[in-house]
């Protein structure tokens, strides 16, 4: 997916701007910083997410899918999809003056999970994002998440052609915890994608004063 730069052209002649641009810089009243996972099966929406929520230009690492992908991936239900994540996403959003969330996006593919295992390192939580028209890809994303010990929510993705399901029958076909939150979003809006990380930090919060609710 392509964000465009809201960086002004530069002048015939000049030099592009060096370094880090203003509006990029963290705020000043920030005084705690906490680094979030956004994990996922292929082709579920987790770039998309963190291009929509991030408040800097998101850095992405996305390659035109090719040849060597084939019999790999699983790309049943998005056949269409001509890019993929290879390495992260990354993206900064700040939840109010003094709290920031940085955001990782981990790739989808099985065979770049490997990488997982840096990018959950201090990690305080997760999204997990979750397409209905292929649920089954997001039973092992859950499955490791819960041997790590990752605390994470749900959210169900809206595509235009998906299934539409009531909640308790998406948590009784993931098995998860009625402890668990399990919210519906559009990663593509930024409201709906804050959303997602507002109920992510109210979670954590819950179990920080409850740790039993795990």
């Amino acid at each position: 997916m392509d964000f465009e730069s809201s960086d002004p052209p530069a002048a015939p002649g000049s030099h592009p701007q060096a370094g880090p641009r203003r509006e990029d810089a963290l705020p000043a009243t920030a005084a705690a910083a906490v680094k979030v996972v956004i994990v996922g099966g292929f082709g579920v929406g987790k770039t998309t997410l963190v291009g929509s929520v991030s408040e800097i230009r998101p850095l992405t690492t996305e390659e035109t899918m090719t040849q060597a992908g084939v019999g790999v991936d699983d790309t049943v239900g998005v056949e269409r999809k001509s890019s993929t994540t290879v390495a992260m996403d990354f993206g900064r959003i700040s939840i109010n003056e003094e709290l920031v969330l940085y955001l990782f996006g981990t790739p989808g593919q099985e065979r770049f999970w490997f990488l997982w295992h840096g990018l959950f390192e201090g990690a305080l939580g997760a999204v997990v994002l979750v397409d209905t028209r292929r649920l089954e890809v997001s039973f092992d994303v859950i499955g490791r998440l819960e041997e790590r010990g990752v605390p994470f929510v749900v959210a169900v993705n809206s595509f235009p052609d998906a299934p539409e399901h009531p909640v308790e029958e998406l948590r009784a076909a993931l098995d998860l915890p009625a402890s668990v939150p399990l919210v519906l979003c559009d990663a593509r809006r930024r409201d709906s994608s804050r959303d997602v990380l507002m109920t992510l930090m109210r979670y954590l919060h819950s179990l920080a004063v409850t740790p039993e609710a795990l």
